[in-house]
């Protein structure tokens, strides 16, 4: 059986309430997954036919090892925390031209990290979420679980990266190859930010925002297309003539344009910080 089919059928017995969750071969199952994700030979969403889907096995395996592990105690920096699986052994980074700061770069079992990457401390990076090659993590980022971060992505200081492990089918954050995200950015709720785009500071991307795209002049809903500059801008609500609303209500919106020159240079990756 293939480790899909494997997952599949555990989780079957555990819907149907026939799983025994301490057997050693469901752990095998269950750990073999968590490889495979670290290894980047699998992932929680891929894009098919110019969509981002999940796959909704890979979630229900990362679901059922929290079903089957019990918490325990472990030790990481001289502070013993309460989970129910280890840290991710991080050792291997350096070999892959990857670095990571001291006091506080985290990574839970099931991520993958690419090569030549960077990890700023504070950072966090959950389990099942996938950061491509040569991608800055910065200080006080998270990276949740399930997000897919492509290669070649700045992720500016005190970013947020959503998770999205439940339902199990639906799509996780993706940050594609190339983005640029400023400090303070938000990304939830399934949103896709395509690739080679350029995010101002302290943006807020979510399907429930809308996206006014003045490049294709059109209203977009949880994705902000390849190669554009995206900024925080306020649009008039319809709040506004309520009586308890004086001089007016406005609601967030993100406007898009086409990259320029200038936009381009200000986020020039410097390659001598990755030599």
């Amino acid at each position: 059986m293939s480790l899909e089919s494997d997952i599949r059928d555990l989780w079957a017995r555990h819907e149907a309430d026939e799983l025994d969750a301490h057997a050693p071969e469901t752990h095998d199952v269950l750990h073999a997954l968590l490889d495979a994700l670290e290894a980047g030979e699998v992932r929680a969403a891929e894009k098919r036919d110019g969509s981002w889907e999940a796959n909704e096995w890979v979630k229900q395996g990362v679901l059922l090892n929290f079903v089957c592990h019990d918490i325990a105690a472990y030790d990481y920096g001289g502070v013993t925390y309460n989970d129910v699986l280890p840290l991710q052994d991080t050792s291997d980074l350096g070999a892959r031209g990857s670095r990571n700061t001291p006091d506080g770069t985290v990574v839970r079992a099931g991520a993958h990290i690419g090569s030549d990457c960077i990890m700023m401390s504070p950072s966090f990076v959950n389990i099942g979420a996938h950061v491509g090659d040569g991608t800055l993590v910065d200080s006080c980022d998270t990276v949740g679980s399930c997000a897919q971060i492509g290669a070649n992505v700045k992720l500016g200081a005190n970013t947020l990266i959503g998770g999205v492990l439940e339902p199990v089918e639906g799509a996780p954050v993706v940050v594609e190859d190339g983005v640029s995200l400023g400090a303070g950015c938000r990304v939830t709720s399934g949103f896709v930010v395509g690739a080679n785009s350029v995010v101002g500071e302290n943006t807020l991307l979510t399907p429930r925002i809308p996206v006014y795209d003045l490049v294709e002049e059109e209203i977009l809903y949880g994705e902000l297309p390849p190669e554009r500059r995206a900024f925080q801008r306020f649009v008039e609500s319809s709040l506004g003539e309520h009586d308890l609303i004086d001089g007016g209500a406005y609601k967030p919106a993100v406007v898009a344009t086409g990259l320029e020159a200038e936009t381009l240079e200000a986020t020039q990756r410097e390659e001598v910080l990755r030599e």
